[in-house]
């Protein structure tokens, strides 16, 4: 169980929303929160690796190097 406190404006559009389609605050506020968690991750973990290669933690190749490694354009 979740509970989250919302600015009036978007408690009012939420409620108008689910007034005019038949359904509920809570589908929407699931549906939204389904469809953005996979990019809140994709950050956080992109933050994550982008630190661990600023301490010298991760290994970084050149984009020359994987294309002609793996058969991309030569140089």
């Amino acid at each position: 169980m979740l509970t989250i406190r919302l600015p009036q404006s978007i408690e009012k559009r939420l409620e108008k929303l689910a007034r005019r389609t038949g359904r509920t605050k809570t589908s929407y506020v699931r549906e939204a929160i389904v469809q953005h968690l996979d990019d809140l991750e994709d950050v956080y973990f992109a933050e994550q690796a982008l630190e661990r290669v600023r301490c010298g933690q991760e290994l970084t190749v050149p984009l020359k190097d994987l294309l002609q490694r793996h058969g991309g354009v030569r140089y």
